[in-house]
């Protein structure tokens, strides 16, 4: 909708989570220090979401306990899927149960949007109808198709694509029941495929393959999806796109599996 005076975009947006994940594995430890043992080589682990995630916690609540933190990573790294969000939301979630901190969601919440603008929704674990720079949160109960995911062999740099100078700033605002019903698009998308043909080439095949709605980019990419009414129909889609891509089927959700298993 618009450039903030900070930078920042003001934007419209949903979010809904899928039942695919990477892993995390939290170790408690009584001397103080936050030990990444495993997670993607190469990503440093000082820069790593969940270390920065348990640091701020701790700062936060004046904590003197530790953790040992490892990190199986499914989710496909540069797709705008939101797998790093979604990771230090985690780690905020466990490590307050974990440390016996207490905060309420809402502080969690809070905490979550200083490492970045989408780390909020996961700490509430629901689809969420999201404004503002994807902080201002309204729950929503959207339909859960089964998703066919593909992630050409690009890693899109997001910082990129929000400086473009052709990226449109001006998108007159809609509203929640617009969009069910269909309004609205990615303003990112043109920007991104312009810069990464093989994101343009993704969106070409799959939109072929899907007998809903043409397919759509996640974020600023480099991930494609598009719905499909069975599990088959989409594995059967994925197997048509090429062998380099990295590609997977997974069920819309609109609770998130942490919220599952990190219920209060």
């Amino acid at each position: 909708l618009g450039r903030r005076d900070d930078g920042y975009h003001r934007l419209q947006t949903v979010f809904q989570f899928l039942d695919f994940h990477d892993t995390l594995r939290f170790t408690p430890r009584t001397d103080g220090a936050i030990v990444r043992r495993q997670g993607p080589a190469d990503v440093d682990a000082e820069d790593d979401l969940t270390v920065r995630a348990a640091r701020l916690l701790q700062q936060h609540g004046a904590c003197a306990r530790g953790v040992d933190i490892e990190l199986d990573k499914r989710i496909p790294m540069g797709a705008g899927l939101g797998g790093g969000s979604s990771d230090a939301a985690t780690t905020l979630v466990a490590l307050n149960r974990l440390w016996d901190l207490h905060l309420d969601v809402d502080a969690r919440a809070a905490l979550g949007l200083s490492l970045g603008a989408d780390v909020p929704v996961f700490v509430r674990g629901h689809a969420a109808w999201g404004e503002g720079i994807g902080e201002t949160l309204t729950p929503v109960t959207l339909p859960e198709p089964w998703y066919a995911v593909a992630v050409p062999p690009v890693h899109v740099a997001t910082g990129l694509i929000f400086s473009a100078a052709e990226l449109r700033r001006n998108h007159p605002p809609i509203d929640l029941a617009s969009f069910l019903e269909g309004a609205g698009e990615n303003d990112c998308t043109p920007v991104t495929c312009a810069r990464y043909p093989l994101v343009a080439e993704a969106l070409r095949r799959l939109s072929r393959l899907s007998r809903h709605a043409p397919a759509r980019m996640s974020g600023t990419g480099a991930a494609v999806f598009a719905t499909f009414d069975t599990a088959d129909a989409a594995h059967a889609a994925i197997r048509s796109l090429p062998e380099d891509w990295q590609c997977f089927v997974a069920r819309g959700r609109n609770r998130s599996a942490l919220m599952d298993a990190h219920s209060p």
